[in-house]
């Protein structure tokens, strides 16, 4: 995607006043906190004071050719930075900047001044060769004791009294009083009037300027000298990179050179060191092809800590943590010109009005009150983000925590997703990729959204095409979901959700294609060729016709016409065949030709009948519930198959010999006996007669709990059978009845799982049934009516349904 490039050159006649002193000796080292708003206002101020000829940035060098970019009017943070392996995508890591991140401000006051600016952290090429963990090691002192992991902040917050040390910086940096912590921080605005502010700025206000990196500085070295490298020896290595680099920078800059890092670095910027020694450290590290570009952030990613899915390092820049809790609050924070408390309140409750809550004007003014009180109380300089957390909660929540998550969710975290310029570098499956959203008017968006897809729509069926190539390449920004309108086949329904590490994933499945098409072609062919089992290339067929891939489809078909033949297993053929079934419905659908699929189907079936009735004999329970999962499987299947009218009488004769079988576990003779019954191919009199032998005295209470499982229990109907049939119920209470006190123990785990499944309402309806007592057994007719019920059917209310549900099944076939 993007080379190495060399250090960007500093324009003649731009950063760096002629008429002005450079405010310190040596290079000016701004340690910041990474993505703290108030480093931010701190940084830009700092840099509008000093005017360095040079910007060094901790980030990965390789980036150095993409940072022009930064300045782009369609550079939209939050950003990062993407690095990865060449030859191994998965190996990835990201350096996330946001607009109150103080690098970024760094790169955009550098780029709108004409300064030099370059990234020196330890390149990409090293870190995401090394082993993960490489560095993190604990090491021991001479005496045998590990070194401790230090927390610089948690350390300096202890020391001021303080036991939260998110409070405590809040408190020190983000809330600073004066000028640069009020202003609005507008780099390209700096960038147009710094050269005269730097002109009539004197020294006094360049040394309020830098005063507090002077003190963040001063306070790392006492760390330093305590904690050493806080049992972390990749820092050292790092930092050595680093060391190197501003010495470079020195040479062609002077003192003049600004470096924006991690306060924790610091100190070790400026610490005595050789060149040799440092080239020492960095001799012999592991080293990788690398590849670099700018993606699209959010702000929800920002609020995670760790690293991101995949097998390099954690996001790049290290810090005091990898996730920041309140993304939306500093991003206020940053942008706010005054009032932040006042205009974050105005917010909430324009949100909280935009879901119909009675929020007012007083209410704001009484919630601005209380969070200023409740920081007086907390001996707090300006109220942060707990006291207005604590005001909203208890005035314009009343006191709940329900609509308290909304602000937390849409405005403390918030749903926002950066930009990147087309002509940023990327992977030819990514530029694809952004061609398609664009034509099918389907954008990536960070907050998860459900999509209805009617597939009869030409743009419908093409979004359906991409989610599901997508699905196949590992990509997985849409899932299935159930929709809530229609069943038919014609529809479909989606849950988005784009995450920035599916560019990662794009550029992993970049290597099977430059299209999302012949990628999803190609890695289909590869796993029909390595599927380990015949379920798994049935399903691979089905995934091929829903993504429309005719060029994987032959090699897809060969690869099950091969394993069926070889695989004698019934278990696994049965498993095969309801993906082959939905494969041939849904190529009816797109008017994909599965006469092929067709044929390997009808004779997957045909060999499951020769081979089923034997293979459900002799199973203990857990086999037995397996094999009831591929019966209803095969008997579904079956239905769907072209040859469904020729091989549906061979299937009841199939589940007619398993229903006679004595060694076959009652579970599956159960279930055998209610498909039968469904399908109209046993009548409701030899039903009632195999529940009776079934639940004979001489049959076991498990085996007989066991059948009445299979009979009744799943998705069998819910059971309405027993409302509706009286004979059946008196069976099953009758049976019930009699079971002996020592075995009903045993069958009452059976019975909780068979009734667990109803819905209440079926419950309920049994129980009053039960409590009412039913009459004996008989045949239901005239007079003969359950309780509560009619005594027969009126064919004359029935008929009156008809013609509506003639109108349903006539849309679903459309």
């Amino acid at each position: 995607m993007t080379a190495p490039a060399a250090s960007p050159p500093r324009v003649p006649g731009g950063a760096g006043h002629p008429d002005r002193a450079w405010p310190c000796d040596g290079p000016l080292v701004l340690g910041v906190r990474h993505h703290g708003p108030g480093s931010a206002r701190a940084v830009l101020a700092a840099l509008d004071a000093a005017e360095p000829g040079a910007v060094l940035i901790e980030g990965p060098p390789e980036a150095n050719a993409l940072l022009p970019l930064a300045a782009d009017a369609a550079m939209v943070p939050p950003v990062a930075l993407l690095a990865h392996a060449v030859d191994d995508p998965g190996r990835a890591a990201f350096w996330p900047f946001a607009r109150f991140s103080p690098e970024w401000v760094a790169m955009r006051w550098a780029l709108a001044r004409d300064a030099a600016v370059r990234f020196i952290d330890l390149p990409a090429a090293h870190s995401l060769a090394a082993d993960p963990s490489w560095g993190d090691e604990e090491d021991a002192v001479p005496g045998g004791e590990p070194v401790p992991r230090a927390d610089p902040i948690g350390a300096l917050a202890e020391a001021a009294g303080y036991d939260d040390p998110e409070r405590w910086w809040e408190d020190v940096v983000e809330h600073r009083a004066g000028a640069d912590a009020t202003r609005r921080a507008d780099p390209e605005a700096a960038g147009r009037t710094g050269r005269e502010a730097a002109g009539r700025a004197g020294p006094e206000a360049a040394d309020r300027a830098l005063a507090p990196f002077a003190a963040v500085g001063e306070a790392m070295a006492a760390l330093r000298e305590r904690y050493g490298h806080r049992g972390r020896r990749r820092d050292l290595v790092r930092e050595a990179h680093m060391r190197i680099q501003l010495r470079a920078a020195r040479r062609e800059f002077g003192d003049e050179v600004a470096v924006v890092c991690g306060a924790w670095h610091g100190p070790a910027l400026t610490a005595r060191s050789t060149a040799a020694a440092d080239r020492a450290l960095l001799k012999g590290l592991p080293r990788v092809r690398t590849e670099v570009t700018w993606v699209p952030w959010t702000h929800r990613r920002l609020a995670r800590r760790g690293a991101p899915p995949g097998r390099g390092p954690a996001e790049g820049g290290g810090g005091y943590g990898a996730g920041i809790e309140a993304p939306g609050w500093y991003a206020h924070l940053f942008d706010a010109p005054d009032r932040p408390v006042e205009r974050w309140m105005t917010r909430a409750a324009g949100l909280l009005r935009d879901e119909d809550r009675m929020v007012s004007s007083a209410h704001v003014i009484e919630a601005v009150r209380l969070a200023h009180t409740l920081a007086a109380l907390r001996d707090r300089p300006l109220p942060g983000l707990g006291e207005t957390t604590d005001a909203i909660r208890a005035v314009l929540c009343d006191g709940s925590e329900v609509p308290l998550a909304l602000v937390r969710d849409r405005l403390t975290v918030g749903d926002v997703l950066g930009k990147v310029p087309d002509t940023a570098p990327a992977v030819p499956l990514q530029r694809d990729l952004a061609r398609l959203q664009r034509s099918l008017r389907l954008g990536p968006e960070p907050s998860e959204r459900e999509l209805e897809l009617d597939l009869r729509k030409d743009n419908d069926a093409a979004r359906s095409r991409l989610l599901h190539r997508l699905r196949l390449l590992g990509v997985g920004w849409g899932r299935p979901a159930v929709g809530r309108g229609s069943t038919g086949t014609f529809r479909e329904t989606w849950r988005l959700r784009w995450e920035p590490e599916l560019y990662v994933r794009v550029a992993e499945a970049g290597v099977w294609g430059t299209t999302v098409l012949s990628a999803a072609t190609a890695k289909a062919e590869s796993e029909a060729l390595s599927a380990p089992a015949l379920a798994d290339v049935t399903s691979l067929a089905e995934r091929c016709l829903l993504a429309e891939l005719p060029g994987a489809l032959p090699v897809v078909m060969r690869a099950i016409a091969d394993r069926a033949a070889l695989d004698a297993d019934v278990g696994r053929l049965a498993e095969a065949l309801p993906a082959l079934a939905r494969s041939l419905r849904y190529g009816d659908v797109r008017a994909t030709d599965t006469a092929t699929l067709g044929e390997v189907a009808a004779g997957l079936a045909e060999r499951i009948c020769v081979g089923l009735p034997p293979a459900c004999a002799g199973l203990d329970a857990d086999a037995a519930a397996r094999m009831r999962a591929r019966l209803d499987g095969v008997h579904s299947a079956i239905g769907l198959l072209p040859q469904a009218a020729e091989l549906g009488g061979r299937w009841a004769d199939v589940l007619r010999g398993i229903v006679r079988r004595d060694s076959v576990p009652g579970l599956i003779r159960g279930r055998s006996a209610r498909l039968l019954l469904d399908g109209g191919r046993l009548a409701g009199e030899e039903a009632a007669r195999l529940m009776g032998l079934a639940l004979s005295p001489g049959t076991p209470p498990a085996d007989a709990a066991a059948w009445i499982e299979g009979f009744l229990g799943g998705a069998s109907g819910g059971g309405m059978l027993l409302v509706h049939d009286e004979r059946l119920r008196s069976l099953v209470d009758g049976w019930l009845a009699s079971v002996p006190a020592g075995a009903f123990t045993d069958v009452l785990p059976l019975l909780r799982r068979t009734f667990s499944a109803y819905e209440a309402g079926v419950r309920r309806t049994l129980g009053e049934l039960a409590r009412r007592g039913s009459a004996a057994a008989g045949p239901v007719g005239e007079g003969a009516g359950a309780p509560g019920f009619g005594s027969g059917l009126d064919e004359r209310r029935a008929d009156a349904v008809l013609p509506v549900l003639r109108l349903i099944l006539e849309g679903e076939r459309v």
